[in-house]
């Protein structure tokens, strides 16, 4: 499914409208580039999710791993920008995630092979306009 949003306030409206269609044990994977709205497109999922939109969500960018508990099942919200090896994600509760809720991942690549086959893969990147606009595609890959 492919949307332009051209403010962040599309973006957020995207993120809530995917939430609907969001399942227990979804994989969620944020692919793009510094900047493109990763982060804001995490936040709005997940204050949808909880039914909570003024839910403070800090960037698990230190961290590298947030839950918040939904009614959808507990949310695993990482941030792997910093995961320098894709098996320390095993020391921040990779299994533990996968097995008991939804898993939202912003750099995804940094898994190496321990990302998911099964999972939502969401592209964002800049539009036809540059930093003006961005093109998001949503894609549910088996």
């Amino acid at each position: 499914m492919n949307h332009i949003s051209n403010t962040e306030e599309d973006t957020i409206k995207i993120a809530q409208d995917l939430a609907k269609e969001i399942r227990e044990n979804d994989v969620i994977a944020l692919h793009g580039n510094l900047g493109m709205g990763k982060s804001v497109f995490a936040r709005a999922l997940i204050r949808a999710c909880t039914d909570d939109p003024e839910l403070d969500v800090p960037s698990p960018t230190f961290t590298l791993v947030q839950l918040y508990d939904t009614p959808k099942g507990q949310i695993a919200h990482f941030d792997l920008y910093r995961l320098e090896d894709p098996e320390e994600i095993f020391d921040i509760g990779w299994e533990d995630a996968l097995s008991t809720g939804i898993t939202i991942i912003e750099w995804p690549d940094r898994l190496g092979p321990y990302l998911p086959r099964e999972r939502v893969d969401i592209h964002l990147q800049a539009g036809d306009n540059g930093n003006l606009t961005r093109k998001i595609l949503i894609e549910r890959v088996s």
